[in-house]
């Protein structure tokens, strides 16, 4: 029974099934019942009955609420961070027992938020006029996440849609589907309305008959920019929020603190195994420094080998599935075809109990004409590439069309505001890697690159949940 309909589990009534397969041995972990498009019609339903509901309450008593649900969710943060880590291959000790706390944390940063939403007062011409903005829910959500981080990225999207009282269905990824539905169940215990959360699984056609059902006013969605490209079509006029792929370049300079740039370069390649959308995904290095900075990353890059996500000492799990396995070899060849030069792994290893374990791989001599370059690789990367002049790293940077994250080191603080001001990204880090990001700044790609619309994070994933709203008053007499 893997679907959350109205507050209670029942089977899905598809005649299809999803295995969910342990990364790390090629165990089964469940054999998940499928949505049909029924169930997809009882779960809208159930949002709809719940939208009035979970309106009426105050600002505070939402709050209140997802308080509570942060609650729950600590109260079984260990066994759901050991599922989570069976189901993605993450390590447990080194991002799952991380990935719940911070889960438990989004319900309690929505909680705070929503209590200091603020609008405005504004003037009018007529004195007798009082003029006041105020924002109302935009209705039920369809969100869809993704299998990397199968709690964090529901919670994210679920805090701020409940804050901002709207009912959510969720359509988790079919690759770790049950950390989503241990997630919303949590949620539910809280105390929300029935129907104010439940789950739908199935694969990508479950997802476009959701995005695309009458009954859902918006969307979630974060994963890959094909499947994003997919949902926006299905999603019409929706009101629609889209993280999707990223290539973030990491730019060394050369008054740069060596140090730290390898360290970023190396944890931005080896969390989650890379899988993650601000992945080290190119590493610019300016060629006066970089046989001493490829050192340092070598140095580090050593040091991580994939390992048993169970494992306390673990570091780097295996990949989550064999696309993005493949993708990586793909990516490999394709850059040794072109002249680049493998320095560390480049393979996965050998006598595992199954493939998906892929060495952290450093290539050096990357172009701009390589697979590893162009698109994203999603996988244990550091692909280098050199540059000459501030012109260049920049040029560099921007010949992408997947603009998420973007990081700079440098000592330099006019080059700190030149690579804020010119690098086609979402966000700018300066003297931090591109995988760093905290929950309450807004994040998601820059316009131009066609990554997204809207931001997830803190008080601005509410205020897109949120319809803006203006009331003018007469007041019949002048102030």
């Amino acid at each position: 029974m893997h679907q959350l309909i109205g507050g209670e589990r029942r089977m899905g009534r598809s005649i299809t099934e999803i295995t969910v397969v342990e990364p790390a041995t090629g165990e089964v972990l469940a054999e998940v019942d499928t949505a049909s498009l029924a169930d997809i019609d009882d779960a809208v339903a159930a949002a709809n009955q719940a939208e009035a509901d979970l309106e009426r309450l105050s600002f505070f008593e939402r709050a209140e609420l997802l308080h509570a649900a942060a609650g729950c969710i600590d109260e079984r943060s260990g066994p759901l961070a050991k599922q989570l880590a069976r189901e993605s291959g993450k390590p447990l000790a080194a991002e799952a027992v991380d990935e719940l706390a911070e889960s438990a944390e989004i319900f309690r940063l929505a909680a705070e938020e929503i209590k200091r939403l603020e609008t405005h007062v504004l003037p009018s011409v007529d004195p007798r006029k009082r003029v006041f903005t105020h924002r109302k829910p935009n209705g039920v959500y369809a969100l869809v996440t993704p299998w990397n981080f199968p709690m964090n990225i529901p919670a994210e999207l679920l805090a701020a849609a409940l804050a901002a009282g709207n009912p959510a269905v969720i359509k988790p990824s079919q690759n770790a589907p049950l950390s989503a539905l241990a997630l919303a169940e949590a949620v539910a215990e809280a105390g929300f309305p029935p129907g104010a959360v439940s789950v739908v699984m199935g694969r990508g056609e479950v997802g476009e008959a959701l995005v695309s059902h009458p009954g859902v006013h918006g969307v979630g969605f974060v994963g890959s920019q094909a499947t994003a490209e997919a949902i926006v079509s299905a999603a019409g006029m929706k009101r629609t929020i889209i993280e999707a792929s990223g290539n973030g370049p990491q730019i060394v300079f050369d008054d740069a603190d060596l140090s730290a740039a390898a360290d970023a370069a190396v944890f931005g390649a080896h969390f989650v195994s890379g899988q993650c959308c601000v992945a080290t995904e190119r590493l610019l290095v300016h060629d006066s420094i970089h046989d001493e900075l490829v050192a340092l990353v070598m140095e580090r890059a050593a040091g991580v080998k994939p390992g048993d996500p169970l494992e306390d000492t673990t570091l780097m799990g295996p990949l989550n599935n064999e696309t993005v396995a493949a993708r990586m070899d793909a990516h490999v060849a394709d850059a040794q075809a072109q002249g680049a030069q493998v320095l560390l792994g480049g393979a996965r290893e050998a006598d595992r109990p199954t493939g998906l374990f892929y060495e952290l791989t450093v290539i050096d001599d990357v172009i701009p004409t390589m697979d590893v370059f162009r698109e994203e690789t999603f996988g244990p990367v550091v692909p280098i590439t050199e540059f000459d002049s501030d012109d260049e790293a920049f040029a560099l940077a921007n010949d992408s069309d997947l603009g998420l994250q973007a990081s700079v080191f440098t000592s330099s603080l006019a080059r700190a505001y030149r690579a804020v001001d010119e690098l086609r990204t979402g966000t700018v880090l300066v003297n931090e890697g591109t995988a760093f990001w905290e929950q309450h700044p807004p994040f998601g790609g820059a316009s131009r690159t066609g990554t997204g619309w809207g931001r997830i994070g803190g008080k601005y994933t509410i205020l897109d949940m949120t319809d803006l709203r203006t009331a003018i008053i007469d007041t019949g007499h002048r102030g």
